[in-house]
């Protein structure tokens, strides 16, 4: 009984899969350095995300934790001008060292714009190399946690950065209004079909203005653990460094996050990030 070959069709599926699980594995070998990876993601662009990404790496340097931050949203990055960075990371025989600023060693395609209001008009495999050179090219050292801000919402960019980076959780980011939620969901929807751990909600931007406890009711409807609450200060003009190097209420919304211990909230998913280094 002759057994049946494959197509050619089979054929190139079965090798663009080999291909995929053998460049995680070489990206996977290269981070073994790095202790924790935590990805900040939301479901739609505007909700703070990249501004939530920051003052995380930013407080858990403060507190004396080894950070970088990978600003992973190749088309459109802000790392760069959200941290106020200004040193290129060195190249030196193909490898890329990140410099650090706030404590925190940075890496981002705003390093490499001329200008910070050009265009980058890529697609998908353009993106995915890019990512990937990032990925196996650049030497962090011992980290205790990389931070990476990826783009929003559900379409190839995230995707292919989801498959490609060999995250431990991600950090969801919403605000409190209708539509934030609604997309919110979508992205919950997307990483459990991908079996990616979410390790839970921040609710961004609430106060008087958009209102509060929608994120968290979202956290408790979707089997979520909520993280926390960052309310929509004034403080948040001054971008002059990260907030939680400016405003102690800030950094106290954001210790909570990291931090809070209590019986009530000891099994948070940010109180999991923090005990486990």
């Amino acid at each position: 009984m002759s057994t049946r070959q494959p197509t050619p069709q089979e054929q190139a599926r079965l090798q663009a899969i080999k291909r995929q699980w053998e460049q995680r594995r070489r990206i996977t070998q290269h981070l073994g350095k790095i202790r924790h990876k935590i990805g900040v993601y939301s479901g739609k662009g505007g909700v703070g995300k990249t501004t939530v990404a920051i003052n995380i790496a930013t407080l858990l340097a403060a507190q004396g934790a080894r950070v970088g931050i990978l600003d992973a949203d190749i088309d459109c990055p802000n790392v760069v001008k959200a941290m106020k960075a200004e040193t290129r990371p060195r190249y030196e025989e193909g490898i890329l060292l990140p410099e650090s600023k706030w404590g925190v060693k940075i890496l981002s395609m705003g390093f490499f714009q001329q200008n910070d209001e050009e265009a980058i008009i890529w697609r998908g495999p353009m993106i995915h190399n890019a990512l990937t050179q990032f990925l196996e090219s650049t030497d962090w050292g011992d980290l205790d946690y990389l931070v990476t801000d990826l783009p929003p919402g559900t379409s190839d960019a995230p995707l292919t950065i989801m498959q490609t980076l060999p995250l431990d959780g991600f950090v969801a980011v919403t605000t409190t209004q209708e539509l934030a939620l609604t997309d919110a969901k979508r992205s919950f929807n997307m990483d459990r079909k991908m079996n990616l751990p979410i390790l839970g909600v921040v609710e961004n931007l609430a106060g008087e203005i958009f209102g509060a406890g929608a994120g968290e009711a979202l956290a408790d409807q979707m089997d979520l653990e909520f993280l926390g609450r960052l309310n929509l200060r004034p403080d948040y003009r001054d971008t002059s460094k990260p907030t939680v190097l400016l405003r102690d209420q800030v950094r106290d919304e954001y210790q909570i996050c990291l931090l809070y211990t209590s019986p009530s909230s000891r099994d948070r998913g940010c109180s999991r990030m923090q005990s486990s280094a």
